[in-house]
Protein backbone atom coordinates (compact mmCIF):
# COMPACT_ATOMS: atom_id res chain seq x y z
CA UNK A 1 0.00 0.00 0.00
CA UNK A 2 1.76 3.41 -1.21
CA UNK A 3 0.08 6.73 0.12
CA UNK A 4 1.81 9.76 -1.73
CA UNK A 5 0.45 13.49 -1.14
CA UNK A 6 0.81 16.98 -3.46
CA UNK A 7 -0.64 19.98 -3.84
CA UNK A 8 1.06 21.58 -0.82
CA UNK A 9 2.90 25.15 -0.94
CA UNK A 10 2.08 28.75 0.39
CA UNK A 11 -1.26 30.95 0.42
CA UNK A 12 -2.30 34.33 2.19
CA UNK A 13 -4.68 34.21 4.50
CA UNK A 14 -8.53 33.54 3.10
CA UNK A 15 -6.93 31.83 0.04
CA UNK A 16 -7.67 27.98 -1.27
CA UNK A 17 -5.60 25.39 -1.73
CA UNK A 18 -6.38 21.45 -2.81
CA UNK A 19 -4.39 18.70 -1.76
CA UNK A 20 -4.20 14.94 -3.39
CA UNK A 21 -3.46 11.59 -2.36
CA UNK A 22 -2.83 9.18 -4.87
CA UNK A 23 -3.84 5.57 -3.03
CA UNK A 24 -2.24 2.17 -4.83
CA UNK A 25 -1.04 -1.48 -3.91
CA UNK A 26 -4.57 -2.63 -2.66
CA UNK A 27 -8.19 -3.26 -3.24
CA UNK A 28 -9.89 -0.66 -3.15
CA UNK A 29 -12.72 -2.56 -1.16
CA UNK A 30 -13.63 -1.11 2.17
CA UNK A 31 -10.69 1.12 2.96
CA UNK A 32 -11.49 4.50 4.50
CA UNK A 33 -8.88 7.22 4.11
CA UNK A 34 -8.46 10.41 5.56
CA UNK A 35 -6.48 13.26 6.33
CA UNK A 36 -4.67 14.80 9.56
CA UNK A 37 -2.15 17.51 9.89
CA UNK A 38 0.61 18.40 12.36
CA UNK A 39 1.81 21.97 12.94
CA UNK A 40 5.01 22.60 14.91
CA UNK A 41 5.33 21.91 18.54
CA UNK A 42 1.47 20.45 18.53
CA UNK A 43 -0.28 17.09 18.42
CA UNK A 44 -1.58 15.53 15.16
CA UNK A 45 -4.81 16.13 14.53
CA UNK A 46 -7.21 14.40 12.25
CA UNK A 47 -9.30 16.63 10.00
CA UNK A 48 -11.19 14.27 7.45
CA UNK A 49 -12.29 11.30 6.08
CA UNK A 50 -13.49 9.40 3.10
CA UNK A 51 -15.45 6.17 3.11
CA UNK A 52 -16.29 3.64 0.78
CA UNK A 53 -20.20 4.34 0.92
CA UNK A 54 -21.57 7.04 -0.27
CA UNK A 55 -22.14 9.75 1.87
CA UNK A 56 -19.57 8.51 3.79
CA UNK A 57 -17.45 11.58 5.03
CA UNK A 58 -16.45 13.07 8.41
CA UNK A 59 -14.83 16.17 9.58
CA UNK A 60 -13.13 17.73 12.42
CA UNK A 61 -15.07 21.19 14.21
CA UNK A 62 -12.22 22.89 13.09
CA UNK A 63 -12.49 22.49 9.52
CA UNK A 64 -15.96 21.57 9.45
CA UNK A 65 -17.80 24.11 6.10
CA UNK A 66 -13.91 25.21 4.90
CA UNK A 67 -12.26 21.88 3.71
CA UNK A 68 -14.32 19.03 1.55
CA UNK A 69 -12.73 15.66 1.04
CA UNK A 70 -13.66 13.45 -1.99
CA UNK A 71 -12.29 10.35 -4.01
CA UNK A 72 -11.76 9.55 -7.61
CA UNK A 73 -11.49 5.67 -7.91
CA UNK A 74 -9.36 4.40 -10.96
CA UNK A 75 -11.10 1.95 -13.33
CA UNK A 76 -9.58 -0.88 -12.34
CA UNK A 77 -10.66 -0.17 -8.72
CA UNK A 78 -7.43 -1.09 -7.53
CA UNK A 79 -5.98 2.66 -6.72
CA UNK A 80 -7.65 6.39 -6.10
CA UNK A 81 -7.11 10.06 -5.93
CA UNK A 82 -8.53 11.53 -2.21
CA UNK A 83 -8.45 15.45 -2.49
CA UNK A 84 -8.47 17.61 0.07
CA UNK A 85 -9.82 20.99 -1.00
CA UNK A 86 -9.31 23.93 1.81
CA UNK A 87 -10.60 27.00 1.41
CA UNK A 88 -10.72 30.11 3.72
CA UNK A 89 -7.42 29.04 4.58
CA UNK A 90 -6.05 30.78 8.05
CA UNK A 91 -2.50 31.27 9.58
CA UNK A 92 -3.80 28.11 11.81
CA UNK A 93 -3.88 25.95 9.45
CA UNK A 94 -0.14 25.72 8.44
CA UNK A 95 0.81 22.62 9.17
CA UNK A 96 2.13 18.84 7.83
CA UNK A 97 -0.64 17.47 5.95
CA UNK A 98 -0.42 13.66 5.26
CA UNK A 99 -3.21 10.81 4.09
CA UNK A 100 -3.64 8.12 6.22
CA UNK A 101 -5.64 4.23 5.48
CA UNK A 102 -4.43 0.91 6.22
CA UNK A 103 -3.62 -2.38 4.63
CA UNK A 104 -6.79 -4.05 5.72
CA UNK A 105 -10.07 -3.13 5.49
CA UNK A 106 -11.90 -0.78 7.91
CA UNK A 107 -14.98 0.21 9.59
CA UNK A 108 -17.10 3.59 7.57
CA UNK A 109 -15.03 6.92 9.25
CA UNK A 110 -18.73 7.32 11.02
CA UNK A 111 -17.24 4.74 13.48
CA UNK A 112 -13.81 5.41 13.10
CA UNK A 113 -14.58 8.76 13.59
CA UNK A 114 -11.80 11.70 12.72
CA UNK A 115 -10.11 12.36 16.36
CA UNK A 116 -9.06 8.10 16.06
CA UNK A 117 -7.69 8.47 12.90
CA UNK A 118 -4.55 8.72 13.56
CA UNK A 119 -4.31 5.87 15.81
CA UNK A 120 -7.00 3.73 13.84
CA UNK A 121 -5.12 3.84 10.59
CA UNK A 122 -1.68 2.39 10.14
CA UNK A 123 -0.56 3.47 6.67
CA UNK A 124 0.71 7.21 6.07
CA UNK A 125 2.10 9.06 3.69
CA UNK A 126 5.04 11.27 3.69
CA UNK A 127 3.10 14.42 4.28
CA UNK A 128 3.15 17.61 2.25
CA UNK A 129 3.75 21.40 3.72
CA UNK A 130 0.91 24.18 3.95
CA UNK A 131 1.68 27.28 4.82
CA UNK A 132 -0.86 30.14 5.25
CA UNK A 133 0.55 33.78 5.58
CA UNK A 134 -1.15 36.58 7.06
Amino acid sequence: VQLVESGGGLVQSGGSLSLSCSASGFSLGDHAIGWFRQAPGKAREGLACVGRSAGDTLYSDSVKGRFTISSDDAADTKSTTVHLQMTDLRPTDTAIYTCVTSRTPTPPCRIIGVPALVRSLEVWGQGTQVTVSS
